[in-house]
C-alpha cells in the first residue's frame, strides 16, 4: 500500500519575522483571501489555488500575535480551521504564532517508557484555583512526591467561553486562551520534562463542539452517513475525505512536534467511523510512530474505546491498528460494582468476583459473551496481549463526572475500601491511572460544565444530561451545567493532602506507588515476568495473584468480603515476608504501621486470614532472578 508522507503544512506559518505563509483546505470554494490586522490596519490578500483542494499565499508585513480571518467571495469571514491561537474566543480572529520563538530546555528527553507509566489525569481549569497551564507548574513537585510518572491533560483545544471539560473544542490546533494559550502549554510541558514527567494530551477526533464550529464553511469535514451522541460525525471515508484525514493526522503530529507531547489519548474512538481499506486510526498511529522515531522520542497513541475490540492494539502485521494501549472500562466496571454494590446502567453486566478475575487475567471481561446492558454479545478476546497495553483506574473524569452529582468514591466508601480500590489498580500489571484528587480522598464533586452563549444550545445540553442519566438508579437531580457555580465547586484543593485523614490516604498512595516501582524494577508482577497466575475464590470474594513460580517473587490477595476470610494457597517454598497490608498500613486514626509477620512455605498448602475489604502483599526473601 502506498504510504502518505504527512507534513505540517496547514494554517499560518511564520517564514521570517514579518513574513507569514497561509494555507487552508477549501475544496468547494471558488476563491479565498486572508484578511490580516497589523499595526491597527486590516489588509486583504488573495490566496491562490494550491494542489487543487487548498488555497495558499504569503503575506508580508505581519508578525507573531497579529490577527487574521479567511475571507470568502460573499464577504463573510471566519477564523482559520487550523488556528494556533484564538485569543478572543471561538468567534474572534485567529492569531499568528511563531513556534520557533519558544526556547525548549528538554534536549535529550526521550520520554518515560510505556510500561513505566503511572498516569495522573487532571483538568487544567479545576486542578488549581487559577485554572491555567502556568498554575499547574508549581504543583509538579507534589506529583513527583506522589510518584506518578506521566501527567495526562484533559482536552485543551479552544472551546466556547472559559469553562468546559474540553470535549466541546472547535479549534483542534489552538490551546485554550483562558488556560494560557500556546505559550502556557509549552511552558507546562517544558516544566514536566524538567521533572522527568511525560505529558499525555487528550485529543478529540470523533466530533467537534457545536458553538464556534466553522469547519463546514471550508469543506466537507462532517458527514450525515453516521451519527455520534455528541454531534456530526467526522468525514473519514467519504468524498473529499483525504483532506479531512490530513487535517487530523497533521493535528496529532503538531502536538508531538511543536509541543513535545509524549503521548496522545484519543477520545472515544467508537465514534470514529471509517470503512475504507486503510482505517484512519491505522494511518494516524503509523504517522505518529514514524515521527517519534524521527524525533528520537518514545511517542505513544492510547485510545479510549468501548468496543472491546483487540484489533485496536493488535500489531499491524496481524491486521490490527498497531496502537500502543487503550483504556479498559471493563476493569473499572468490574472493580466499581464489587466495591460499591451498584448494579444499574452498564454496571448490571458486572458485580461478580469472577469478572474482576477475568479482567486481571485477560484485560477485557466481555470478549464475545452476551451483555445484558447492550442486549447482545459484546467484544472479542484480548487474551495474550501485554498488560502494558491496558490503562486501568478506579476513577476518571467520565466515571466521576458522568454521574448525576459528580460524586467521587470518597463520598461513599469507607477508608478501607478506598485503600483496597487503590491497591487493586496500582498493583495490577496494567498501566494505572489516578484521577486528580483521588490520592488524598478529595470530596469535591467533579461536575460536567459548559459555558455556551446560545440559549437554545444551553437547554439542549441540560436535556441531554437528563437523558444520559435515565438508565441509572440515581435519584438526585443534577446541577446546571451552564452555571458558573457548577464549575467552581468542582475545583480541587490538593493542600488537603497535608493533614488528617487526607494526609493518611496520600501517604498510603505514595507508599503504594513506591512499592509498585520497587517490585516492577525486579521484573516482578509485570509484563517482564510473562507468567502471572490469577485465581478467584468465588465463594469467598477473594482474588489471588501470584508471579510465576520460577520467579518466586510475590503474591497478592484482594478481599471484597465483609468478613475475615481464611484462604488456603500453595505458594512456592521459601520464607515469605508481608510487604504490604491495607488493613495495617496507614490506619485511619493514627496512621501507624504494624510490623509485618513472616510465613514459611515448604511448597505445600498454607492458610492466610485476609481481613474484610483489604489487600495483602507477600514477597519472598532473597527471590531468585
Amino acid at each position: 500500500m502506498e504510504k502518505k508522507a504527512w507534513t505540517l503544512n496547514i494554517g499560518a506559518s511564520a517564514i521570517a519575522r514579518d513574513r507569514v505563509g497561509f494555507r487552508v483546505w477549501a475544496p468547494a470554494r471558488d476563491g479565498l483571501s486572508v484578511k490580516t490586522l497589523s499595526n491597527g490596519r486590516w489588509k486583504e490578500t488573495a490566496l491562490n489555488r494550491d494542489e487543487g483542494e487548498y488555497f495558499a499565499g504569503i503575506v508580508e508585513g505581519v508578525h507573531e500575535g497579529d490577527r487574521y480571518f479567511y475571507g470568502f467571495p460573499d464577504g463573510s469571514q471566519y477564523p482559520d480551521p487550523a488556528s494556533r491561537f484564538q485569543p478572543e474566543g471561538v468567534h474572534g480572529p485567529s492569531a499568528i504564532v511563531d513556534a520557533s520563538s519558544f526556547r525548549w530546555d528538554d534536549r535529550g528527553w526521550r520520554g518515560v517508557p510505556l510500561e513505566d507509566y503511572i498516569l495522573y489525569e487532571l483538568h487544567v481549569g479545576t486542578f488549581t484555583e487559577a485554572g491555567t497551564f502556568f498554575s499547574v507548574i508549581p504543583c509538579l513537585g507534589y506529583l513527583k512526591e506522589l510518584g506518578v510518572t506521566a501527567v495526562e491533560l484533559m482536552p485543551v483545544a479552544q472551546f466556547p467561553g472559559t469553562r468546559n471539560w474540553g470535549y466541546d473544542g472547535v479549534y483542534p490546533f489552538a490551546p485554550q486562551n483562558s488556560y494560557g494559550g500556546p505559550g502556557g502549554l509549552r511552558e507546562l510541558v517544558n516544566a514536566c520534562h524538567r521533572e522527568g514527567l511525560s505529558v499525555v494530551l487528550d485529543v478529540v477526533y470523533n466530533h467537534l463542539g457545536p458553538e464556534g464550529n466553522y469547519l463546514a464553511k471550508f469543506g466537507p469535514y462532517f458527514t450525515e452517513r453516521y451519527k455520534t451522541p455528541w454531534g456530526d460525525a467526522i468525514n473519514f471515508d467519504g468524498p473529499l475525505s483525504d483532506g479531512v484525514r490530513h487535517y487530523f493526522v497533521s493535528n496529532a503530529l503538531y502536538w508531538i512536534t511543536e509541543f513535545h507531547i509524549d503521548a496522545l489519548r484519543i477520545d472515544a474512538i467508537h465514534g470514529i467511523f471509517d470503512f475504507s481499506a486503510n482505517h484512519f486510526l491505522d494511518e494516524l498511529g503509523e504517522a505518529v510512530h514514524r515521527q517519534g522515531l524521527a524525533l528520537g522520542r518514545n511517542i505513544y497513541v492510547i485510545p479510549e474505546s468501548d468496543l472491546n475490540d483487540v484489533r485496536v492494539i493488535n500489531p499491524r502485521r496481524v491486521g490490527g491498528y498497531g496502537l500502543d494501549a487503550q483504556w479498559n472500562d471493563d476493569f473499572h466496571h468490574a472493580l466499581h460494582s464489587l466495591i460499591t454494590g451498584e448494579r444499574s446502567g452498564y454496571y448490571q453486566d458486572f458485580g461478580r468476583i469472577e469478572y474482576l478475575e477475568k479482567a486481571f487475567r485477560e484485560g477485557f471481561v466481555y470478549s464475545g459473551r452476551h451483555s445484558s446492558f447492550r442486549k447482545r454479545r459484546h467484544g472479542n478476546s484480548s487474551k495474550g496481549r501485554p498488560a502494558c497495553q491496558f490503562v486501568v483506574f478506579s476513577q476518571n473524569h467520565d466515571q466521576v463526572g458522568n454521574r448525576a452529582m459528580g460524586d467521587r468514591l470518597s463520598r461513599h466508601l469507607s477508608f478501607e475500601k478506598l485503600k483496597l480500590a487503590a491497591t487493586v489498580v496500582l498493583l495490577s500489571p496494567f498501566i494505572p491511572l489516578v484521577f486528580m484528587g483521588e490520592e488524598y480522598g478529595e470530596t469535591a464533586p467533579f461536575h460536567y460544565f459548559v459555558h455556551h452563549s446560545d440559549k437554545g444550545l444551553i437547554e439542549a445540553v441540560r436535556k441531554g444530561r437528563q437523558e444520559e442519566f435515565a438508565g441509572f438508579d440515581w435519584q438526585e437531580g443534577f446541577p446546571d451545567p451552564q452555571a458558573e457555580e457548577t464549575f467552581l465547586i468542582s475545583k480541587i484543593r490538593p493542600e488537603k493532602h497535608l493533614t488528617g485523614k487526607n494526609g493518611l490516604l496520600f501517604e498510603f498512595y505514595r507508599s503504594l506507588i513506591a512499592l509498585r516501582k520497587e517490585i516492577r524494577s525486579l521484573g516482578l508482577f509485570s509484563d517482564k515476568s510473562r507468567c502471572i497466575k490469577i485465581h478467584g475464590f468465588t465463594d469467598k470474594k477473594v482474588i489471588y495473584a501470584e508471579d510465576c513460580p520460577e520467579k518466586k517473587g510475590i503474591f497478592c490477595l484482594f478481599s471484597f468480603n465483609e468478613k475475615p476470610m481464611k484462604i488456603d494457597i500453595v505458594p512456592p517454598a521459601g520464607e515469605w515476608k508481608k510487604a504490604f497490608d491495607t488493613s495495617l498500613s496507614c490506619r485511619e486514626g493514627d496512621g501507624q504501621k504494624t510490623a509485618p509477620p513472616q510465613i514459611e512455605s515448604d511448597g505445600s498448602g498454607i492458610r492466610i486470614i485476609v481481613r474484610p475489604w483489604s489487600a495483602v502483599v507477600y514477597r519472598l526473601n532473597n527471590p531468585e532472578g
